[in-house]
């Protein structure tokens, strides 16, 4: 059940009377926070609320922790039957695919496999059997969702295979609700779909969308403040979610190609045009390590990137600039 804070403030006016109204929700198990310029507050509170039913929708529809969803009749029936979908889950899968091909499988929906053997929101009485990891990354292998788009289907071509779009999906919902504001009339706002951004159009007041980059550790620190303009920016880190077995963090970031958290990176942080795709990359790059993801996103027109290592040493991409 979602968990709506039920508080709708406007924060700064500007001289032609446009307001900038925020509410914040709890959604999709993170918090949302939703923001629009509007010159009422009645009108942001519509705009707002047909936010929160369009990321409801959505979530309905990707989630496989719902068993009603599409994407879980997908997994139910791996190795079983391709299953009819709607075009938008079909394109979201498909675009999938292709950044895994991009990222050479560091991102992959169909590590989702490993979902029943990593958990972070409960304690974990002990760590994964290396037997049973093994076991389940044979069964990651993006190349073997098979889509048939003339049909509109999905498969999963091994049994047990599982898809899920958690280095994804708050990406793509940022960016589809922030779509869909925006052909409703809103002429300006931010999403937060739990430290996944997206911008478009002008604030009142300083024109360009404002925003800080927290430290791996929790606390701000002056990595960077950028100025954003209908553009996206997205964080991974280790520092939200993880469990610890003898004095040693695991990150909920885990590694499609070997079945354990990923090492090495305490945070990163992508900045493009798309949400979705910056979800993405910057779940891949915290995967690739400095070394391998900086090199991916210096070949990437448009994209930069912001990571800090384990040991707090700070890293850019080429054309990154710290304001």
């Amino acid at each position: 059940m979602r968990r709506i804070i039920p508080l709708l403030i406007g924060i700064t006016f500007s001289l032609n009377a446009q307001q900038v109204f925020q509410k914040k929700a709890l959604l999709m198990g993170v918090d949302f926070e939703f923001t629009v310029v509007a010159n009422t507050k009645e009108t942001a509170a519509f705009y707002i609320e047909e936010a929160i039913k369009e990321t409801v929708r959505i979530e309905n529809l990707i989630s496989s922790w719902k068993s009603e969803s599409q994407t879980s009749d997908i997994n139910n029936n791996a190795g079983i039957r391709p299953v009819k979908v709607t075009r938008e889950l079909l394109q979201l899968i498909k675009r999938s695919k292709r950044i895994s091909e991009l990222t050479n499988g560091f991102f992959d929906i169909s590590y989702a496999s490993l979902d029943k053997l990593w958990y972070f929101d409960k304690p974990m009485p002990k760590l994964p059997d290396v037997v049973d990891i093994e076991r389940s990354i044979d069964k990651i292998n993006y190349k073997n969702i098979l889509i048939n788009e003339e049909e509109s289907t999905v498969f999963l071509k091994e049994k047990e295979m599982k898809i899920g779009f958690g280095s994804i999906g708050k990406g793509y919902v940022a960016e589809k609700v922030g779509n869909y504001l925006r052909k409703m009339g809103v002429k300006a706002g931010l999403i937060n779909a739990g430290g996944d951004l997206t911008t478009w159009g002008k604030h009142p007041l300083r024109n360009k969308w404002r925003v800080q980059i927290a430290d791996p550790n929790g606390k701000l620190v002056n990595a960077g403040i950028f100025d954003l303009y209908n553009s996206s920016v997205v964080t991974s880190g280790n520092y939200a979610k993880f469990i610890e077995f003898d004095n040693k963090r695991y990150s909920h970031i885990i590694n499609p190609k070997t079945g354990w958290p990923a090492k090495g990176v305490k945070s990163v942080t992508v900045f493009c045009k798309n949400t979705e795709l910056a979800d993405a990359l910057a779940t891949a790059v915290f995967i690739m390590g400095q070394k391998k993801g900086l090199m991916l996103i210096n070949e990437l027109k448009g994209i930069e990137c912001l990571l800090i290592d384990e040991n707090n040493k700070l890293y850019r991409s080429t054309n990154l600039k710290l304001n």
